[in-house]
């Protein structure tokens, strides 16, 4: 066997050796601790049956009563600058700087980087964002200009059907003259049917007949067609009158037969032009001169047509138009938002120093509550999360002390009150602090963790400047809730309740006496009396115990523990307690003290094993049976002589005579205590 395997054996060996010495003892106190307690039983019912020769006093006394609450607590910066990951998901620490590290205000000035965060994906991101925002802001471009277009070729296009509605009516007008066209254009309208035949609404022929309604290329047409006749028939005549002086001249042998005859060609050749004149007029008439009115009045309304064609066909393509440039608009915003977010997530993985300080690790900081959250340290080549505080730089100009403060103790806590702060690391200095806030709903962390414990956090701001204080530091807070000079005093366990009032029992030539009292302000040592006792009267320290008399029957206390098979179990009488619980809540108002208790389990909510076992205890202490001396040591023994010879005489605790563990330690009792008769009292109130 070699050097190495002989110490690995040696320390195995050394730590099982350690564990079963631990082991030992923790099995010898609690055996220590049973023993005590059904001592207590015993001796209590010994001495409510004895009388005491010897009591313990004491001296009621003028003295200056301090009501203070203390509790224990962080230091903490009152303003701190979190540095969080602002990359999304998870992000690998490169590089960081060590904590504790001091940040000067040169080292702000030239951005001295504090954190650097893995950028590879990022980076990537960052450049394929940067070609979709360019395409993005191509097709932007092309849908800006398409609309542009679009705009200028409906102002194109609407003009023109204007035009071309103004200039069908003005051809119209132009043919029937503007009077008469207007007036047939209104006549249409009101039958509101622009395909209505003309000759149905107006009468076309009572038109020609009256020329001088007619105006406009009409009207000049049916005049020239008269025109002509009256040509053709002035001429006609002219030629039969030619043609009758010729016939004279040819019979009278003055003229050849040719000059008679072309005379005579020339009267058929008038003639026919007379015809044709008249029968071109009533063509004109009948149907040349309608199917124009009706052709341009068409044409008129076609054009109003057309303008309403071009009008929604304009609407159309801008809309289009305008979609396709609201599209590519957000596609370009889209893109822009992605490219910002990639630039701001590439720049988040740089974290230089925004203000002077010293650099805190967010692990330190919050503890093992990283663990709960899954979170680990933070420290090169770990990973952190979106919105994960990786470094505080905490304000060390104002610092404060962070505590917890039981709900029993809340409603005494104020803003603005004065307290004291003792820091840990440095015992011997007190600062002096003031209150600036208490939460109004409990800790949900801490109930999470403990949900039967209640407790608000409470800052309290250390006055003045503090270098050397740093965040974390373990303290100790003292907050002054009340002050009373000059107030009658008494320790908190010579008052007792008896009958729901508040005794106490004076003493007087020996003898002991209940009196009534009325209480004020009250610490974890001394209660203020009122009323009941002078300065000076002596008071018992333990109030006796008041036994259960014979004449009450243990069916009494069956209803509080009853066993499956109903038999009757002992138990002690809340008021016949020998622990003095404190006095209710409050300041200068009249105190109550609230009812103590003996036990701290229900029998109810325990098996038949351990009710059996609770009701063999309880007929062991009522019977004064002790467990064998020969089985214990002879510390042991001693104690139990000692406590033996002090429970009859009445001696209790000097509350001056602990130390500052022993305290402590009744103090939490003394709340614990205080939770179940606040929760019995109020369970008790109609």
């Amino acid at each position: 066997m070699n050097e190495n395997q002989t110490t690995n054996l040696h320390e195995t060996t050394s730590k099982r050796v350690w564990w079963k010495s631990k082991l030992f003892i923790a099995a010898f106190l609690s055996a220590v601790i049973i023993t005590l307690l059904v001592f207590t039983l015993a001796t209590n019912n010994t001495s409510s049956q004895t009388p005491s020769r010897t009591l313990s006093t004491f001296a009621a006394r003028r003295d200056n009563l301090t009501v203070t609450v203390t509790e224990s607590g962080s230091i903490k910066a009152r303003k701190s600058v979190d540095l969080k990951s602002e990359v999304e998901g998870r992000a690998t620490i490169v590089n960081i700087v060590p904590e504790g590290t001091i940040i000067t205000p040169e080292d702000v000035c030239s951005g001295k980087i504090l954190v650097e965060l893995d950028s590879g994906d990022l980076k990537e991101q960052l450049t394929q964002r940067q070609i979709d925002y360019t395409s993005a802001e191509a097709s932007y471009a092309q849908a800006k200009e398409a609309y542009d277009i679009q705009v200028k070729q409906n102002e194109s296009d609407i003009s023109a059907a204007e035009l071309k509605v103004k200039f069908a009516l003005m051809d119209f007008q132009k043919y029937l003259g503007e009077s008469l066209a207007n007036q047939v254009i209104d006549t249409i309208k009101e039958v509101n049917d622009p395909n209505t035949d003309i000759s149905e609404i107006i009468n076309i022929n009572k038109m020609t007949e009256d020329i001088n309604a007619l105006g406009g290329q009409g009207s000049q047409d049916i005049h020239n067609a008269q025109d002509k006749i009256k040509l053709a028939s002035a001429n006609l005549a002219n030629a039969k009158y030619k043609l009758e002086g010729t016939q004279e001249l040819f019979d009278s042998n003055y003229v050849a037969k040719i000059e008679l005859d072309r005379d005579a060609l020339e009267r058929d050749s008038y003639e026919i032009q007379q015809k044709q004149a008249i029968v071109s007029m009533n063509l004109y008439k009948i149907y040349e001169f309608p199917k124009q009115v009706q052709k341009l009045l068409s044409d008129y309304f076609e054009s109003k047509r057309n303008l309403e064609r071009t009008y929604a066909k304009a609407r159309s393509q801008l809309a289009q138009a305008k979609a396709l440039l609201e599209s590519a608009k957000a596609r370009l915003d889209l893109q822009s938002d992605r490219l910002e977010k990639s630039k701001k997530q590439f720049a988040g993985c740089t974290i230089k120093a925004p203000i002077p300080g010293f650099v805190v690790y967010g692990s330190s900081l919050e503890g093992n509550a990283n663990r709960f959250r899954g979170t680990g340290l933070i420290a090169p080549g770990e990973q952190v999360f979106q919105r994960q505080t990786i470094i505080s730089m905490p304000d060390t100009s104002a610092m404060m002390a962070e505590i917890a403060v039981h709900e029993s103790s809340i409603d005494k806590i104020k803003p603005g009150q004065k307290a004291t702060v003792v820091i840990d690391a440095f015992p011997d200095q007190t600062f002096n602090g003031d209150v600036i806030k208490v939460a109004s709903l409990p800790d949900q962390q801490r109930n999470w963790l403990s949900p039967d414990i209640k407790v608000y956090t409470t800052q309290v701001l250390i006055e003045g400047t503090h270098p050397f204080l740093k965040p974390g530091m373990s303290a100790r807070v003292e907050v002054f809730v009340d002050y009373a000079p000059g107030a009658l005093i008494v320790p908190v366990q010579v008052v007792a309740s008896r009958g729901g009032k508040k005794v106490c029992y004076a003493v007087n030539s020996g003898k002991s006496a209940e009196r009534e009292v009325k209480t004020g302000l009250f610490n974890d040592t001394y209660v203020q009396i009122l009323e009941g006792v002078n300065e000076g009267e002596e008071v018992l320290l333990n109030p006796p115990r008041i036994t259960e008399t014979k004449a009450e029957p243990e069916k009494q206390l069956a209803d509080k523990f009853p066993n499956k098979n109903g038999q009757q179990m002992m138990a002690q009488s809340s008021d016949d307690s020998p622990l003095m619980s404190e006095p209710n809540r409050g300041s200068r108002r009249e105190q109550g003290f609230a009812r103590p208790i003996s036990m701290n389990f229900d029998s109810n909510q325990t098996d038949d094993q351990q009710r059996e076992r609770f009701r063999q205890f309880s007929q062991r202490g009522q019977r004064g049976e002790m467990p064998d001396f020969n089985q214990m040591d002879e510390q042991t023994r001693e104690r139990i002589r000692q406590f033996r010879e002090r429970a009859p005489r009445g001696e209790g605790f000097d509350p001056n005579q602990m130390d500052e563990q022993q305290r402590e330690r009744s103090r939490q009792f003394r709340n614990r205590s205080r939770q179940h008769n606040d929760g019995e009292s109020s369970s008790q109130e109609p």
